[in-house]
């Protein structure tokens, strides 16, 4: 399977081969073993909104698609310690943007006291993108989909992020309203 091919078994038992999903993969986080897909997102610091969204395999890094995930509109980049590396930091610098990317402690590096309190005050902004996840799990019907494919993984992962965006505009229209009287 890991080099595409099918077994034999397999290929004569076409009722068998629809129901694998050939394009997820396996992938081991703190010791725990996740078949699937990842959705990964970039939301709107001011308003909560999810603005750009990329769907791959749940063995890619997030690091992978971060490029895929910059939003020109803004001149900071908030992310987790995944994202962290040097390298990106200097890139950031170079086409202008501050980079709000959590530090990352290393083996026999732990992080500074000052790097823990600038990385629990980039987290207050950094947690809107948590939001996103809240919601899917507390009013979209949670993370977890009966979906086999890749295509149709990104349709319904697109359709559960355009509703949140929904529920979130509906949510600034009742303060605007609020606000008003």
């Amino acid at each position: 399977m890991k080099e595409g091919n099918i077994p034999k078994q397999w290929e004569e038992k076409l009722h068998v081969l629809r129901q694998k999903d050939r394009d997820a993969r396996w992938v081991k986080k703190k010791g725990i073993s996740y078949f699937g897909y990842k959705n990964h997102i970039s939301v709107d610091v001011k308003y909560g909104f999810v603005r750009h969204y990329v769907v791959t395999d749940a063995s890619v890094h997030d690091s992978q698609v971060f490029s895929q995930l910059v939003d020109i509109d803004g001149s900071e980049i908030w992310g987790d310690s995944a994202y962290h590396s040097t390298d990106l930091e200097w890139t950031l610098a170079r086409i202008g943007f501050t980079s709000q990317i959590h530090e990352k402690g290393y083996r026999n590096q732990p992080l500074t006291a000052e790097q823990k309190e600038r990385n629990r005050i980039k987290s207050q902004v950094r947690a809107k993108v948590e939001h996103v996840f809240g919601q899917w799990v507390m009013c979209l019907g949670g993370k977890f989909m009966r979906l086999i494919g890749k295509t149709r993984v990104q349709a319904a992962i697109g359709l559960k992020n355009l509703a949140y965006n929904f529920r979130r505009y509906a949510f600034w229209e009742r303060r605007l309203i609020i606000c008003e009287f």
